[in-house]
């Protein structure tokens, strides 16, 4: 089965607890703090495996966690980072921030890595927090929690060329004879029930890879069909050849089929539609198949788009094709990745994050994660820590914003679960 759309969830590692120890030595009756940092959260990180081409591994999987960082122990003993989860994804696959559909990461470089979340940060032990006025610190900071996120992987086949065109047209066939792909090929509609993909050595040295999108028909952007469902693998082609049917031997009128295909691609993507395009005249081989030609000419050649007479049941006229898809690909620049186009900005680790006051009737109620790292990095039992919980208030600006909200002396503030009067 191919698999090119899963949801997937991530978390990073949590980063391990600073480490409250002092000194406890033979002939050392005062010994100092000693506690250790804890170690850093696992971080999510994405790579590109060229031996992958589906996402079929995810349909089983669905949840990915790093592992998170040890405590910190006394003897400023450090606690052990946590390991990195690295999920590995074919060449050409987006990911997506499932809840604002937002391109986060576009993966198609082989060995390509992507950090999507850092691991929260390790704790400070009571050794960082010593000052000449403060000798025994009897607190530490726990460690960050990692950032957890719901995003969607999406597969977008990387090919130089694609070929599209209704069912049946031939266009597995031609897939089969310019390149070592074998697809399964078969005298009905809808054959190819997935993209597939070929590297086309046009000469020693010279070669680019195509892929066959399955058939596209009238109605296939809005979902008809197969063809809405991989629409979205030719968008990373650089070229596309519309292979049609000159014959008709489908009941159907060539130049129809060209316009519907053109319309359709238009509807998909106004990108799509402008890419340079060339026009297959397949089955040419069968009889009334020369008219169509001449008339698809007068319908396309204005437009830029160059026609070539082909069988592919005969295996002919391929090399006139295959010379100007050579010409055209050395003359095109690189397609623009969709990370360059459609990515927003994204936050990969902890930074402190703004507060908010809400107030209800009297009492202001201060929330966030900043609020919440703070309360973590306290004992409020201690005095010493009670003293630099105060100064942290101010620091951060949470003193001067209570102010801006109209606190006056005697207010009660909230902070998660302690609640003290505001004193000025």
């Amino acid at each position: 089965m191919f698999v090119d759309k899963v949801s997937i969830k991530l978390k990073a590692g949590n980063g391990g607890n600073g480490a409250v120890s002092f000194r406890r030595e033979k002939y050392i009756p005062k010994g100092g703090p000693d506690g250790g940092f804890g170690g850093h959260g696992g971080d999510v990180i994405f790579e590109v495996d060229t031996g992958l081409h589906t996402l079929m591994d995810f349909r089983y999987k669905k949840k990915f966690q790093a592992g998170h960082g040890e405590n910190g122990s006394g003897g400023n003993r450090s606690g052990k980072n946590g390991a990195h989860e690295i999920i590995k994804v074919p060449p050409g696959t987006l990911v997506k921030d499932e809840e604002t559909d937002l391109v986060i990461a576009d993966l198609k470089t082989p060995g390509q890595q992507k950090v999507l979340l850092r691991g929260g940060r390790g704790g400070q032990g009571n050794a960082s927090f010593a000052t000449a006025t403060r000798q025994t610190p009897r607190f530490a900071q726990d460690g960050g929690k990692g950032k957890e996120l719901s995003v969607i992987l999406e597969l977008k086949s990387i090919a130089d060329v694609g070929l599209v065109g209704f069912p049946n047209v031939g266009k597995s066939t031609i897939l089969s004879i310019l390149s070592s792909a074998r697809p399964k090929i078969a005298d009905y509609h809808f054959t190819t029930l997935q993209p597939n993909l070929g590297v086309v050595e046009v000469r020693p040295g010279q070669s680019f890879i195509m892929a066959d999108i399955p058939g596209i028909i009238e109605g296939a952007h809005e979902g008809v069909g197969l063809g809405y469902a991989f629409l979205r693998h030719i968008e990373r082609t650089r070229i596309l050849i519309q292979v049609i049917d000159v014959s008709g031997s489908e009941g159907r009128d060539p130049l129809d089929d060209f316009n519907i295909i053109s319309g359709e691609l238009k509807q998909y993507s106004e990108k799509l539609a402008n890419r340079p395009q060339i026009v297959a005249a397949n089955k040419t081989d069968i009889p009334g198949a020369q008219e169509n030609i001449e008339k698809l000419r007068e319908l396309v050649e204005p437009l830029g788009i160059k026609v070539f007479p082909i069988s592919a049941a005969q295996n002919q006229g391929f090399r006139p094709l295959l010379d100007e898809v050579v010409r055209m690909l050395d003359e095109l620049p690189e397609l623009e990745s969709f990370e360059d186009e459609e990515v927003g900005d994204f936050i990969l680790d902890e930074e402190e994050s703004p507060f908010e006051i809400t107030k209800e009737n009297s009492e202001y109620i201060l929330s966030g994660p900043a609020v919440d790292r703070l309360l973590a990095r306290v004992n409020l039992d201690d005095y010493e820590s009670l003293q630099y919980f105060q100064r942290a208030l101010r620091k951060l600006g949470m003193i001067d914003a209570l102010r801006e909200r109209g606190v006056t002396d005697g207010d009660t503030v909230h902070l998660g679960d302690v609640e003290f009067d505001f004193v000025d």
